[in-house]
Order: structure tokens, then sequence, then C-alpha cells
């Protein structure tokens, strides 16, 4: 379409259509004194919730630039409480009406009303959501009101959100300033359990608390290690909850890990930090469940009972992804020999056989094809090969099979497709970081190394950043002076 017909276009448009078309070029500009010019030269100054938000979230977007920021602030209050007074008996905002607004509360210095505001989203019977929280929390944090802002983040477990590394972050930062030792313990082992690696900005605050004087001070003298390595033990491994041990200074390294699992910095071995087995075996029955909702029932359930009967399997491949991996190109197709060759890795680590999972569709092409027959015929004996049913969507096998047998998955494919968007939980991304490797990954060799609380009080976190392997990511070692391995 020529300009000159966009132009007549645009002469069509009525006067609340001509607004809206105005409004969503501000919104995509950002600008806002165009917005406010065009809200005031309305006449008629009642807006559709669609259009006070798209105002409000222009206001919330304008509070970064220092010069705009007051006229953003006392703009979008007018806005909000002009329009809940006016219509006070059928007025009723949405969720990002409430989370614009509560950011401008928070950057007015008033967590309070921004909390208020969170909170409401019970009163218009909305679904909470974390955003809606941030605004106070950061701005309790930000204030060094530290009571409040655990306030806020109890508030926000009782709806059923999990807290996210900026909010973490924001929780560590004011316990840290405040100096309460036993909550930067509890902050820290969130993290663990949230986050495969910190970024920058959370490093900061982390190095922040082992330099200052509080950090060096507190921690158990004396502690009985038999309990330490039972707490590890009975934890999965890499960490023990019991408080800071040792005091004196820290030492806080950047470092890296070996192939064999050490720090290069402080030669300390760093081990896996497994999940709690009630946990997996809970996972293992919603992935199930999820399955036979969109599976055929009598096929998944054949498949969970094969499972019981040949649960010996240490890892489990995802065939179709190993077999196709790069082979994007003119003559590429599926490799069994790729597929081979990663089943031979496996086997070659762990003297046990790997479990294929594979479409029955495609095994029944590869048993066509005379050069590849008596290999894939040879994993259907071994039972090494598991083929899944016409209709079936693979993904649930493999994933189910290597939940349920707590064992090694590899696959390259990110699992960020419809079906692992239904299982969303924080549990889900947790197993799979300590669970997944992929092709090239397993070449290299794999150790799923995680965040770490020695048994002699050292700290081992990882940072997060584009490298693809364990051995590539940098650390932040965090020592005490003259402690021994443990």
């Amino acid at each position: 379409m020529n300009s000159q017909n966009k132009k007549k276009k645009r002469q069509k448009l009525n006067p609340e259509a001509e607004f809206r078309f105005t409004l969503d070029h501000c919104s995509k500009t950002k600008d806002l004194s165009a917005a406010i010019s065009l809200y005031e030269s309305s006449p008629n100054p009642t807006l559709s919730l669609n259009n006070l938000n798209s105002l409000l979230y222009i206001c919330s977007n304008s509070l970064s630039n220092l010069e705009t920021r007051e006229l953003a602030i006392e703009f979008g209050f007018k806005l909000f409480d002009l329009h809940r007074s006016k219509n006070s008996s059928i007025f009723k905002p949405n969720e990002a009406t409430l989370t614009a607004v509560a950011r401008l509360a928070s950057a007015k210095g008033d967590g309070d009303y921004a909390f208020e505001l969170s909170k409401s989203v019970k009163k218009y019977a909305l679904a909470p959501k974390l955003r809606t929280y941030g605004p106070a929390l950061f701005c309790f944090s930000d204030n060094g009101m530290a009571d409040k802002a655990y306030e806020v983040e109890e508030h926000i477990k009782s709806v059923g959100l999990q807290l996210e590394e900026p909010e973490l972050a924001a929780l560590l930062k004011v316990s840290a300033e405040s100096g309460r030792e036993k909550k930067v313990y509890e902050y820290l082992h969130k993290l663990r359990a949230a986050v495969r690696g910190v970024n920058g900005s959370t490093a900061e605050i982390i190095e922040s608390w082992f330099n200052g004087e509080k950090a060096a001070m507190v921690g158990l003298v004396n502690w009985d290690e038999d309990e330490v390595k039972e707490a590890i033990l009975t934890n999965g491994g890499g960490w023990h909850g019991l408080g800071w041990l040792g005091t004196g200074k820290w030492i806080i390294q950047r470092s890296s890990v070996a192939s064999d699992g050490r720090c290069c910095a402080c030669d300390q071995q760093l081990t896996c930090v497994d999940i709690d087995r009630a946990e997996t075996e809970k996972f293992a029955q919603s992935v199930a469940s999820l399955a036979m909702e969109r599976e055929v029932q009598s096929n998944f359930k054949e498949f969970q009972d094969w499972i019981q009967q040949n649960s010996e399997y240490e890892a489990v491949v995802d065939g179709a992804n190993i077999g196709l991996y790069q082979q994007n190109f003119a003559e590429g197709g599926f490799s069994v020999s790729q597929l081979e060759a990663v089943v031979k890795e496996l086997y070659n680590k762990s003297k046990r056989w790997p479990l294929i999972v594979l479409h029955n569709k495609r095994v029944r092409a590869l048993l066509e094809n005379s050069s590849i027959r008596e290999l894939v015929q040879d994993w259907i004996d071994k039972r090494i090969l598991y083929g899944t049913p016409y209709g079936s969507n693979d993904d649930w096998y493999w994933l189910y099979a290597a939940v349920k047998l707590k064992c090694l998955l590899v696959t390259n494919d990110e699992m960020r497709d419809h079906i692992f968007e239904l299982i969303g939980s924080s549990f889900f991304l947790r197993w799979k970081e300590r669970h997944q490797t992929g092709h090239a990954i397993l070449r290299q060799g794999y150790n799923f190394l995680l965040r770490i609380e020695s048994g002699n009080g050292s700290w081992h976190v990882p940072l997060s950043g584009e490298a693809s392997g364990e051995s590539l990511k940098s650390w932040l070692c965090i020592t005490r002076q003259g402690i021994s391995e443990n």
C-alpha cells in the first residue's frame, strides 16, 4: 500500500479509531508528551480500559528517564484516580492496570501503596502474576526496608507464585545490607534452587556480602562433620543447609571447573546436586497424567508397564533428535551412524545400554533399509529400542522414561514446545538442568556441576553466560582463609 492509499485509509477512521491509532504510535515510540497531548485534546476524557492501560504503560516506561519521571508519575496517578472515582461502581482494572500503577507508586517511593495494589488482584478476582508484586518488593528492598520486603515475599508464596532471580537478588541485597546473615544464607540457597547461574548484578551482591566484615564474623567454629556429611547426602549432594561454617576472611576468586569436576582455583571436588526422590516421583506422575490426557491411554499405560519391567537403564536417548542432529544439509537425513555413536558412547561410560525412544514409523523405515536392518533389529532384541505407537508424540515417552528412571536424558531439544509449556514448573527446569545433556556435550564428557556449598563451609556459585559446556562456565570460588578440603 502506497503512502497516498494509507492517507486515504486514515481519513476514513472515526474519532475513536483515530484516537487508538495515534495512541498506539505513542506507545511504540514511548512518547509521553504526545500521549498527554492526545488525551487532553480528546473530547471524551473517559477511556476504555484498553486505552487507559496503554497510557499507563507509556507512563511506567517513562520512569527511567529523569526528564519525564515526575511528569509520568503525576499524569499516571491523575488518570488512574480520575477513572476510578468517576466509575467507582463499574471500574474494574485488570492485572496490567494494577502493575502499571504499582510501578508508578514504587517510583514515587510508596511501597505500601504498591503492595496494596498488588494484593488487590484478589479483590478483582484476577490471576496473580509475579510482575505485579515486583514494584513493592523492589521499593522496600531499595529503601532498606527488609521486614516489609519479607512480607511481600510471604504474600507472593501464599498466592502460589515462585520468586525468580531479580526478586531473590533484591531480597539478598537488603538482607546483606542490613546484616541479616541467616537471611543471606537462606536467599543464597533459594538462588541455588531457582537459577542455573547468577547474572553479573547478582554476582556483585554476593561478592559484596562475602567481602564485608559481617560475613567474616559469622559461622560455627566447631561443627559435627558427620552431621554435615549426612545432611549433604540427604539433600542429594552438594549442599548441607545447616548454616555458615567457620569464621574468618573470605577469599573470592573467579574460576572455572576442570573436566574431572575440580575447581581450578581451590582444587575442591565439586559434586552434582540431585533432586529429592519424592519430588521426582511426584513429577513423574504429573508427566504421566498429562501424557494420558493427550495420548491414547492404553498405549501410554502399556509403556508405563514396560518401563516398570525394564528399569535398568541409566540413560534415555531421544532417538529422533539425535538422529537428525545437524542434518539440515542437501544430503542430510536421519543418521543412524550418529545415533549409534551416542549409544556406544553411553555404553562405554557405564557398561549399560541406554534406552532409545523412537517413533514406530521411523523404526519401520529403518528396518526396510538393508544396510542398517541388522543393527536396528539387534537394538530391538536387546530391548535398547522402544518404538512409540502411530499417532503418538514420542516426547512424552522419552521424558517420562528419563524422569521415572531418574537417569540421564540425551537430547538437544531445548524443551520449549507446547507439551513442555503444559508442564511449566520450576521443578521441570531444575530436573532438566540436572539430567539433560546434548550430543556435543556428551562427546566432551558430562559432568553436571551445580551450586555447591561444601562441607568445609566454602561456596561455588556458577555465573550465567553463553558457555555451552560446564568446563567453559565461569564460577565464583568463595573460600575462607586456612580451611582444608572436606
